[in-house]
């Protein structure tokens, strides 16, 4: 039976008429918050849900017409793409509150952006475990769940675009399911930046260590970019090569 209220939003297909896509998103912090308004603005059908509905329903009023709130299982099912926006120690408490484990995320995109990083420590709280991505897969049964989004602050995604020195901003993507990073690509270009491929789930632990580690360096007053040296001189000088 569908939620009343949210009649205009269910349906099980990946996007509306236009390319609009249908989105359920779980939580109603700052992350839902920037990531909904580039996403309502670029024309997706939202779904917000979190701890507190009031705080959900004053989100969804932000991000305007295009935005519903409704509770946690409502959101999880109320389109084929579902971001995961909340703490991670409260991931597995909001998964079991959407029906996670009797199924209400099968075969949906379940987009996760959590970060378990011991605050003080900057170390994974999932250290010597599964990643927590891995985590969300085992949790929502069937999803098909993209890391993404977890290497940038919040204010990060609200820029429009985020642009730096003339080069689009990289998120990186990690996914078993090319169907579903075909669709997080897809969303990611909605905020003008690039999807970058890094391969499959099993990687996702990596891209959660590498924001645990550039956070550290950012709150040390490092510039992480320049840790690295740009593609051209990743095996450094190309000129100087066989010289």
């Amino acid at each position: 039976m569908v939620p009343d209220g949210l009649s205009t939003f269910v349906s099980h297909q990946s996007t509306t008429s236009g390319g609009r896509m249908r989105i359920g998103i779980l939580g109603a912090g700052r992350m839902a918050d920037a990531l909904g308004t580039q996403w309502a603005r670029a024309g997706h059908l939202l779904t917000v849900s979190g701890r507190d509905p009031e705080k959900a329903a004053a989100l969804a009023e932000r991000l305007g017409p295009s935005a519903r709130a409704g509770t946690w299982a409502q959101a999880a099912t109320s389109g084929e793409v579902v971001l995961l926006a909340v703490r991670d120690h409260a991931v597995p408490e909001v998964l079991a509150a959407a029906g996670a484990a009797e199924g209400t995320l099968r075969g949906r995109v379940l987009v996760d952006c959590t970060n378990p990083v011991v605050p003080g420590r900057l170390t994974l709280a999932t250290e010597g475990g599964p990643s927590m991505a891995e985590r969300v897969a085992s949790a929502a049964v069937g999803s098909r769940v993209v890391k993404a989004f977890n290497l940038c602050h919040e204010d990060v995604w609200r820029m429009t675009p985020p642009v730096f020195d003339g080069v689009p901003l990289a998120v990186p993507l990690c996914g078993d399911d090319r169907d579903a990073l075909a669709t997080v690509r897809s969303l990611v270009e909605d905020l003008g930046c690039a999807a970058v491929e890094g391969g499959g789930l099993d990687r996702a632990g990596l891209l959660e260590a590498t924001a645990a580690f550039m956070i550290g360096l950012w709150f040390g007053g490092a510039d992480a970019r320049a840790t690295l040296p740009p593609l051209r001189f990743a095996q450094g000088d190309p000129d100087a090569a066989g010289s």
